[in-house]
């Protein structure tokens, strides 16, 4: 397999109470193609400051950042923009939908950002709107659609150009049970047509599908687990629990 996004000894540093606060203390990662790899720790240990940088909304202060075997972490805000259309899906807590657009309109612009037609652009935002269980509200603005539903646009929006990585920032935090459901499915055909997935999560569902478990905290990892090898996410949580972590 191919990796398909890299960081090396990234390192990203705030402004805190006499030193600096290092959100993300040199932290090697690599996830290959087909791989799907969740984060869990505590809050504040850096997990969602990781997915910025490897996705290139915020900028290191050392370190290198590598997709599809390009180093990203140097381009520009424009040049970084035309990657993440094309090859990164990103999913965040906030949604960050466009108000003025559909729940369809919405899903459907990240493909006609890069230049796909709008009858296929609009038939693919569809059938994965379809697939979430939201079909129904595809002509609706965001602010007329619930949480979990928001949500499931903002995944759909993630997936409408069949990325080479989706980063998931606790995706599935504001669904119900059917709705992950229908989320992890989606999510686990990823792996068969090759994408890889990288996901910040405290639900044991989510990380259950993955196929390595990353353990952070204070910037670092400090723990990871296959879980194809036998391992538990009940023991993971439970190991998390021994470093301070969340259950």
């Amino acid at each position: 397999m191919s990796t398909v996004i890299e960081a090396r000894g990234l390192v990203r540093r705030y402004p805190g109470d006499g030193s600096p606060i290092r959100a993300v203390d040199g932290v090697d990662l690599a996830v290959e193609a087909g791989e799907a790899v969740s984060v869990m720790g505590p809050s504040g240990c850096g997990k969602s400051t990781l997915l910025h940088l490897l996705g290139g909304l915020d900028r290191p202060d050392a370190g290198e950042v590598y997709l599809d075997g390009s180093r990203v972490d140097g381009l520009s805000e424009t040049q970084w923009a035309v990657f993440r259309r094309r090859k990164v899906g990103f999913v965040f807590q906030a949604f960050y939908l466009v108000d003025e657009l559909t729940a369809l309109e919405n899903v459907e612009l990240p493909a006609l950002l890069v230049g796909v037609s709008r009858r296929a652009a609009r038939q693919r935002a569809m059938e994965l709107l379809e697939r979430l269980g939201v079909a129904g509200r595809a002509g609706h603005l965001p602010d007329h659609l619930s949480g979990g539903e928001q949500q499931r646009v903002a995944v759909a929006r993630a997936l409408v150009n069949e990325p080479l990585v989706v980063l998931a920032d606790e995706p599935t935090g504001n669904l119900n049970s059917r709705a992950t459901g229908d989320i992890l499915r989606l999510f686990g055909e990823l792996g068969e047509a090759g994408q890889a997935l990288l996901t910040v999560t405290h639900d044991a569902r989510v990380a259950s599908t993955a196929d390595r478990l990353l353990t952070m905290r204070d910037g670092a990892i400090v723990a990871q687990t296959r879980l194809d090898a036998g391992a538990s996410v009940a023991g993971l949580l439970a190991g998390l629990a021994d470093l301070g972590g969340e259950q």
